[in-house]
């Protein structure tokens, strides 16, 4: 059934964001009642796609032993072709999973989001091509999917800044490192204004 005119909200409202298709009863609240967790929280993930989540995986992550083996299940990681030690190609199994497409789509949405996983899908993008920064982020998705379920915790972004500020000091220590085994000395620069 197609929406008729006017029930959609304007461009100007709300962008590109048609709610026409959304149940026509609190499906937000329903899904926090059978999950424990709001997946919602999550950038990339609407409430049709936390359904979709829901139904095609359950609530009960416990039989997958790690993030990493769901990720492999809905075949959202790369997959080495290897034989006689040489590595014939790299790619994603296709695999027709409902979860997986719907993590892909909101993946590909998070590219004018304005938050960490925006712009880790942005530098996937520039590094990688459009497909397999789609696949990456729906990767990196379906992580925190699985620690939303597994832990019952809600989805906090201050994980993600603190992950990168001791990157940012790894990196800082080992720039250090290098530059006294080359016999130099680091200074920061100061500004001058």
């Amino acid at each position: 059934m197609r929406p008729r005119q006017g029930e959609c909200k304007t461009l100007a409202q709300e962008r590109s964001r048609c709610t026409c298709h959304e149940p026509s009863f609190d499906l937000r609240e329903e899904l926090f009642r059978i999950a424990g967790v709001d997946l919602t929280d999550v950038p990339a993930i609407s409430t049709l796609t936390a359904h979709t989540i829901l139904m095609e995986v359950g609530t009960d992550v416990s039989r997958v032993r790690n993030a990493s083996a769901f990720a492999s299940w809905l075949g959202l990681c790369p997959e080495k072709q290897v034989s006689g030690g040489k590595v014939l190609y790299t790619h994603s199994r296709k695999v027709k999973n409902r979860a997986a497409i719907a993590l892909r789509l909101g993946a590909h949405c998070l590219y004018h989001a304005q938050n960490y996983l925006g712009d880790f899908y942005r530098k996937m993008k520039w590094r990688l091509g459009s497909p397999a920064a789609v696949t990456a982020t729906a990767h990196k998705l379906v992580r925190i999917v699985y620690h939303s379920l597994s832990t019952r915790q809600p989805y906090s972004e201050e994980v993600f800044a603190r992950c990168d500020q001791q990157a940012n000091v790894r990196a800082e220590l080992r720039l250090h490192k290098q530059a006294a085994e080359l016999g130099f000395q680091l200074a920061p620069i100061t500004e001058t204004t």
